[in-house]
């Protein structure tokens, strides 16, 4: 199993002066730790399950460039973008341009979007959501084509692109992930167009449902559900056994996460991606590579 961070909270002691050198620290001991993927939303207002929307945020693509230079290996991408944020050319040049510095690391993460009080905030559009998944459906047709180097026109019922021109190339064939558990539109997408899913750790049972109908859709579209690694996100906070973080959490010891996304690993999970209540805790890292290295030899079950 691979394991992955997002961090989603920077309104640390300090800022916005410590934003830079907090989070640069975190995406280096991510990956000391051995993650495979380091990630951040794709967010202008702080979320309201984190905090208000005055709180820090960083536009993501920004952050993730920085974070590429501090580090060496770990991947990178947006847990997700929204599709109304950025014209799918220009998505899918700066996902480019993030793979090409980074040596071949970055991700494209997408959605639907859902956060309809930054769109109004901001001046950005927001469709209903039945024209959010046409949107989204036509631009990963389009960053698709992007990345394979296909400069053909492309004529959607929302996007016209005379000539798709991504030059430089990205370093690999950039993976794409869908963001989301919808089982009518998303997981059809996923099962058409994705490498990978993100789905929310709601537990074993609702994995496997949520797998059940992704496999149905792979079925229909004629995909073998074995090309889309499965990827889900996790809230956690590791430490000693019995413990409280500096934030008053409580903590979960190596043994308690190694047997929880062992769970989901029995249903087919591939890649845990966890957001840690104590990220900016340098001893929270030492648990972490624990975790690490005794999920690394855990194998999904077929899906």
């Amino acid at each position: 199993m691979r394991c992955g961070l997002q961090v989603s909270f920077f309104s640390w002691p300090g800022a916005p002066a410590s934003i830079g050198p907090t989070f640069g620290r975190i995406a280096q001991n991510a990956e000391a730790a051995g993650l495979a993927s380091f990630w951040v939303m794709d967010h202008f207002f702080q979320i309201s399950g984190i905090g208000p929307p005055e709180l820090d945020m960083l536009e993501g693509y920004t952050a993730l460039a920085y974070a590429a230079a501090l580090t060496e290996r770990i991947e990178l991408g947006t847990l997700v973008t929204g599709v109304t944020y950025r014209h799918p050319g220009l998505l899918a040049k700066t996902v480019t341009t993030l793979d090409v510095l980074s040596g071949g690391r970055a991700w494209l993460g997408i959605g639907a979007a859902w956060n309809e009080e930054e769109h109004r905030g901001l001046g950005v559009p927001f469709p209903a959501v039945s024209e959010r998944f046409e949107l989204l459906g036509e631009t990963l047709q389009i960053a698709r084509r992007m990345f394979d180097g296909d400069q053909s026109p492309y004529a959607g019922t929302h996007y016209t692109l005379e000539r798709p021109l991504n030059v430089p190339a990205p370093l690999r064939r950039t993976p794409i992930l869908v963001g989301g558990s919808g089982p009518k539109k998303t997981l059809r997408l996923v099962a058409t167009y994705a490498d990978a899913c993100n789905l929310f750790d709601a537990g074993p049972e609702a994995m496997a449902a949520r797998l059940a109908i992704l496999r149905g859709h792979c079925d229909d579209v004629d995909r073998d559900p074995r090309e889309i690694e499965v990827t889900a996100l996790s809230r956690l906070t590791l430490g000693s056994p019995g413990g409280r973080s500096a934030t008053g959490d409580r903590t979960t010891s190596v043994d308690e996460a190694v047997e929880r996304y062992g769970r989901l690993a029995e249903v087919g999970l591939d890649h845990v991606i966890v957001s840690m209540g104590n990220d900016t805790d340098d001893t929270a890292y030492e648990h972490l590579a624990e975790m690490v290295r005794q999920l690394e030899p855990v194998t999904a079950a077929p899906w």
